[in-house]
């Protein structure tokens, strides 16, 4: 088997490879961060607008419980998405010409991550604000280091 292996391997050769990421170049996007992101702030708002029936009623309990439940699974679901996909652009994309030219760089990954870790544990509309406008500097210097202006777009 290995003689088989041996000829396949010298009739046809592959050509060597190499990248300086994980993935082959050009499947970053922070796009997906951007999207996670706003369903945290569309999360946070529904939250904040629902309101809790007044009484006894079991069943309007139960329906109310149900739709806060899910509103803060999602928006800690998001939130998890969001700082999984922002840390990826960190450890996998960015590298060390990019902090000469961003020397914010850091600091902006690490208050965008404390930042998504805030709205998982809180109900705070400000600090979803403030996240979208974190990740709308994150695209800005993503898009920049590859000499691209790309428009960042909302979907609310």
């Amino acid at each position: 088997m290995k003689n088989i292996s041996s000829k396949i391997k010298e009739w046809f050769p592959a050509e060597e490879v190499s990248a300086h990421c994980d993935g082959p170049c050009g499947v970053y996007d922070p796009a997906s961060s951007r999207i996670a992101a706003e369903a945290v702030l569309s999360m946070t708002k529904k939250m904040l607008a629902l309101q809790p029936p007044e009484g006894n009623d079991a069943q309007a309990w139960a329906s109310y419980l149900n739709t806060m439940s899910r509103y803060a699974l999602i928006k800690e679901e998001q939130a998890h998405i969001a700082k999984s996909e922002v840390l990826v652009l960190w450890t996998d994309y960015f590298k060390p010409v990019h902090l000469e030219a961003y020397p914010n760089l850091h600091t902006l990954i690490w208050e965008t991550t404390k930042l998504l870790s805030h709205c998982k544990q809180h109900v705070d509309l400000d600090a979803a604000n403030q996240l979208m406008e974190k990740i709308k500097e994150v695209h800005t210097v993503f898009w920049a280091t590859k000499g691209r202006d790309v428009t960042f777009y909302t979907a609310s």
